[in-house]
């Protein structure tokens, strides 16, 4: 797998094809509908082997905010509380501890950091209902009101990105409070194939995901990491087990009832009109080797709505590179931020 990211003009990328598109969505249909590992490229020795598995606590150090509809959200606040502050925003089915190498770079460089628990992921409340994009923006902003965060830079992965897009348009640029936006490896504008996006993936692909949610959802949750989320499935990829474990383990902790409905708030939310309300500075980050959320429907699309938007393509890069290729992206982030 390259190291080197490359910048990518819309010119050099828009040949990307349907046929990618479609080739990314039957890789998830595997997972999804056979509910078993997708494990091409990976020998029986590379896929993890469990004695125990970790643990899921509830308890962790961080505080609590309580929503208009009594929902209680997890977060965590580190660095110094006049720094400029960074929030993260994590992907379907995690929590903000996805984000530990992110927050553990930038407060070691004086900013501060947020990053929450999305209603029913980590140790958020499992409530019953509101796993939808306008209920995660409102959420994120009762963390920001709660907070008083001022001139933040809003940081979303995947399912994130979704979330970042809603809130700056809804609730950071109204109330003055979004200076900057990323959205990486984000599912914007719209994942789900229809008459007037024909790029996205068929509705098929998302049934067999809340087939895998609803049938063994711990299964499920071994199969993603270990397949197609990280890239480990490509030949000569090397398979880092304490990641595959971790996913389980965040994704494990949530609420099965918030991850189930969570599949149709990122699949298909459109999204056009967030991004095109947007205005802050916003930077698109992707993998050309997203096997997750195709760049052709996703990133190339977004920032051509954007009206502020930079995209930056990385070559041969997965959905979890925050993860693989942190020593990369991190010092992204950073330019961005301090541009």
């Amino acid at each position: 797998m390259p190291d080197e990211p490359i910048s990518t003009s819309l010119n050099e990328v828009n040949g990307a094809s349907r046929r990618q598109v479609i080739a990314g969505g039957l890789t998830l249909v595997t997972i999804a509908a056979a509910g078993s590992l997708l494990t091409a490229g990976c020998t029986s020795t590379d896929a993890p082997t469990f004695t125990s598995h970790p643990g899921v606590s509830a308890m962790s150090e961080g505080h609590f905010v309580k929503t208009k509809d009594g929902t209680e959200i997890f977060f965590k606040d580190w660095g110094p509380k006049d720094a400029q502050p960074i929030m993260f925003h994590h992907g379907w089915p995690l929590s903000s501890d996805d984000w530990d190498t992110q927050m553990l770079f930038f407060v070691n460089k004086g900013y501060r950091v947020i990053a929450h628990d999305r209603r029913g992921h980590g140790r958020s409340s499992q409530v019953s209902e509101g796993h939808d994009m306008d209920h995660y923006a409102s959420d994120a902003f009762a963390v920001v009101e709660h907070l008083d965060l001022k001139n933040a830079v809003h940081i979303g992965h995947s399912t994130g990105g979704g979330e970042v897009a809603r809130y700056v348009a809804k609730f950071g640029q109204p109330s003055g409070r979004a200076a900057k936006a990323v959205l990486v490896s984000a599912v914007p504008p719209l994942m789900l194939k229809t008459e007037s996006n024909p790029e996205g993936l068929p509705m098929e692909v998302f049934d067999g995901f809340r087939q895998g949610v609803a049938g063994n959802r711990a299964q499920l949750y071994l199969d993603v990491p270990t397949g197609p989320f990280y890239g480990f499935n490509r030949e000569g990829a090397t398979v880092y087990p304490g990641v595959i474990q971790n996913w389980w383990r965040q994704g494990m902790t949530g609420s099965a009832k918030a991850h189930y409905d969570g599949i149709k708030a990122f699949s298909e939310t459109d999204q056009t009109e967030d991004l095109k309300t947007i205005t802050v500075p916003t930077l698109v980050l992707h993998g050309d080797d997203d096997q997750i959320v195709p760049i052709a429907d996703s990133a190339l699309k977004s920032v051509k709505l954007l009206k502020n938007g930079t995209l930056k393509v990385y070559k041969g890069y997965p959905h979890g590179m925050l993860t693989t290729h942190a020593d990369v992206i991190n010092p992204d982030l950073l330019a961005f931020i301090e541009a």
